[in-house]
Order: structure tokens, then sequence, then C-alpha cells
């Protein structure tokens, strides 16, 4: 039996099962994007290709009831984040569609000399292999596929074995919007044809966005075959609070950075590091404020969250949570784990010593820890492998400059969460990976920036 399979986690039942693909196809794409990109990258214009992505997001918002229903029940987002989650996805679509023109024309250089001229021209490079998470079905894709289309690559996706469903409904958005054959092709693969289409000669690069453990995979088999890569890895974001006018806010603000998507996203906010003035009216608050917030059923709109995305992914979360108590933390929470359905935490005492201090922790628990100054925050703060996101909070200018400055992290969010957009680049430092996506960095990761010089 295949292992892309759609198994609701809300109820554990097997919906539907896909059949992986087969060497023989998996050519046949291979051959069919190496084809389709002579046409798409030099017979159509930017103007064109424009037209076509604008019309993938208009389709996006033609169908965002069905397409929410689908990962509602393929990972257990919450019906209302499923719709936003769709209307993000059409807004970068739309956002390349209107700006990558721009990004991509040329760039002159001054000549030293002051003879002749040069420029920057930015060009495709061919060939693309997305493999992309489960936790964001729709946005992950756009914010991959949408910039390199624009530029003129073509696209093979490998979605999570867990979203078929979705993965089949983006394929048929671009076929329906008039994309030509084999500008955008999802494949059921496994890691070993995965590993099989990097290698082949005709693929030019390789986004990931995942784990720690896949992407050293597919980076390893990119380097080998000296293939560019982008790596969007884990995360294990600091929020830290230095100072306030307004606690409730804060409160609220660290809430939502906690538990957007269950907690089941890579720059969600993880550790809460709280200057020790605020630290026991915030931790008070804020712990009953997690704890009030409990898992239902994903399709009822209004749900706080949802169920963890998979059995495997919630026995791992308890594994994680039950070590960390054994190892001195101490937990707050309310209710039992049913199934898939894990009720919300905070663990604080979490010492260094402490296995999972340097763990990231994908589900509704979260660390909160007391600084004893603003240099002592900073300490904690860059004291993980990660280096994704972080979110600060002071009523100090200087400070927030200050503070942001010395965060290892390749994104730092200032009195204010769940502010990611469109033109905002995104992406991390250390093992939370390397290259960028969206915004204008995110358009030239995957262009050929070719120098032309006339004499």
């Amino acid at each position: 039996m295949s292992h892309h399979a759609v198994i609701n986690p809300a109820t554990g039942e097997t919906i539907k099962t896909y059949p992986q693909i087969s060497g023989g196809e998996l050519e046949q794409v291979i051959a069919a994007a190496d084809k389709a990109h002579v046409g798409w990258s030099r017979s159509s214009s930017a103007a064109e290709r424009a037209a076509l992505l604008r019309r993938v997001g208009d389709l996006h918002e033609e169908r965002r009831d069905e397409l929410a229903a689908l990962i509602v029940r393929e990972m257990g987002k919450p019906v209302d984040q499923a719709l936003g989650e769709v209307d993000y996805a059409a807004d970068i679509y739309r956002y390349y569609a209107e700006n990558a023109q721009e990004f991509l024309k040329d760039e002159p250089i001054t000549l030293r000399s002051g003879e002749g001229s040069a420029f920057m021209r930015s060009k495709s490079l061919g060939v693309l292999i997305g493999v992309m998470p489960w936790n964001f079905p729709y946005y992950q894709v756009a914010r991959f596929a949408a910039p390199n289309l624009m530029t003129g690559n073509t696209i093979i996706l490998k979605h999570a074995s867990q979203c078929p469903e979705s993965a089949a409904a983006i394929e048929q958005i671009f076929h329906d919007a008039g994309f030509p054959a084999g500008a955008y092709t999802n494949v059921y693969a496994d890691s070993e044809q995965v590993a099989t289409i990097i290698a082949d000669p005709r693929i030019q690069g390789v986004s990931l966005t995942g784990s720690e453990g896949a992407g050293a995979a597919v980076a390893e088999v990119a380097g080998r075959h000296l293939k560019k890569v982008v790596l969007e890895l884990g995360g294990s974001d600091p929020f830290i609070l230095l100072s306030t006018d307004d606690m409730a806010a804060a409160v609220d603000a660290a809430v939502a950075g906690r538990l957007r998507n269950g907690g089941q996203a890579c720059d969600a906010a993880k550790r809460f590091i709280v200057i020790d003035e605020l630290y026991d009216e915030f931790t008070e608050k804020f712990t009953a404020a997690i704890l009030a917030c409990s898992p239902s059923d994903p399709t009822v709109p209004g749900a706080d969250y949802g169920p963890i995305s998979s059995l495997d992914a919630a026995d791992h979360l308890a594994e994680q949570v039950e070590r960390a108590v054994a190892q001195g933390a101490t937990l707050a929470t309310t209710g039992k784990r049913s199934g898939n359905f894990y009720p919300s935490g905070v663990l604080t005492d979490v010492t260094r010593d402490n296995d999972t201090y340097h763990e990231e922790f994908f589900g509704p628990v979260a660390f909160v820890y007391r600084a004893a100054s603003e240099d002592d925050a900073v300490i904690l703060a860059n004291d993980t492998p990660f280096g994704l996101g972080s979110y600060l909070f002071t009523t100090d200018p200087e400070q927030a400059l200050r503070v942001a400055d010395r965060i290892e992290a390749g994104m730092v969010f200032v009195n204010l969460v769940d502010a990611g957009s469109a033109e905002l680049p995104f992406g991390g430092v250390k093992r939370s990976g390397f290259g960028r996506e969206l915004g204008h960095y995110g358009a030239s990761e995957f262009v050929n920036k070719k120098l032309i010089r006339i004499g």
C-alpha cells in the first residue's frame, strides 16, 4: 500500500490512498518538465506568465471552501485557519504576478573605467524540485512555486505523504489556469525517488521545508550532485518580553504566537523569555490563558486549535513532555490527551541540563524562562541550535533595535506576532536552514544572475 494517504487526525479514519509514482512515470515527468522549460522561459513573456499566475491566485479564492476542507481532514487545521491559509496563498501568487517583473529587471553596474556598459540579467535555471511539508499545505507550495514559475523555471512538487489530496488540488488549479504541460507537476514519490530526481542532470535545484533530518539528507544529495539548495527547517523561536505598558495585550500576543496552527509551525513562538520584574505576572496570566484553550473539532468554526497532525506526532510530543518533567521541569496543564487531541501546557523550571532544553516542541506546549537582565534574555534567546524567527516586546525603541541586532535569527518581529506577508523574506540561520523565500530575495534564489559586459 502507498504511504500517501489521507488519514483524518481527528478520527483516525483512512479516507483515501494514492499510488506511488513508478520509475517509468517519474522519468516521463522529468522529461516533460525539462521540455516545458524551453517554451515556458523563452517563448512566453513575463507578462504572459504573470497572467497565468494571477489566475492561479483567483482559482484559490474561487475554490477556498473546497480547498480548506481538504486540509482540515488531512492535517487537522481548524477551518477558519484553513480558509485564512488559502487566502494567504492566493495573495502570494498575485503578489509575484504583480511584482516579479520588477524584481527581475536588469540591474546596471557602474563601471570604474567608464568605458562601455555592464548589467546583471536574471534568467531561469531550469527544472526545480520542491519538497514540501504538511503543516501549511497551500502556503508552503505558493511561496516556492510562485516566484520560480514567474522567473521561467518549471516545477516538480513532492508534497508531504499525508497531504496527497490537497497536492492534487493544487496541480489541478495550475492545469485549469492554463499552465503548459510540464510547467508544474505533482508527484507521489518516496525519499529514494526524491534523491533520484535531485541527482538527475536535468534538475537544477531543490527547495525543502521540513525537519533537520530531511534537510540534511536532501542537502547531502544536492551537494554530491552540485545542485543549488534552499532549506527551511525547524525553529524554537524566542518570545522576549522586556517591558510593556499593556500586559493583557502582551499575553494575548504570546498565546496567539504559540497556538497558531496548534503550535505546529516552525516559526511559532515556543520559548517565552521574560524579564525578572515582569516574570511572575506574565507567567500567571499567560499560563491561565494558555490552559483556557483546548483542542476541539477542527470542522467547527472558532476552535482554539485542532488535533495534532498524526498519531506519530502526538506520541512524540507526549514523550518530550514526559521526559522534560522527569528531568525536573514543572508542567501546568489541564485535561488529558485523547488520541491526537493534546491538551495545552506550560513548562517552567527547564534548565540547560534538561534534554528538551534544546529541542523543538511541535504542539500546544510552551516554555517560560526568567531573565535577570537584557543581556541574560539575549543569551537565553540565542542558546538554541535553531535560528528561524524571534519576537521581541519592549516599549523602548532603542532597546528594540539594540536587541534585534543581537538575536541570532533570520527574522525579528518587534511588538507583534503572526505578521508574515508576501513581501517579507522568510528564512533562518544555524540549524534552521539557509536561503530565503518570499519578497525580492525569494524571487532571486533560483536564477542565473548573468553578467553582460559590453565594450
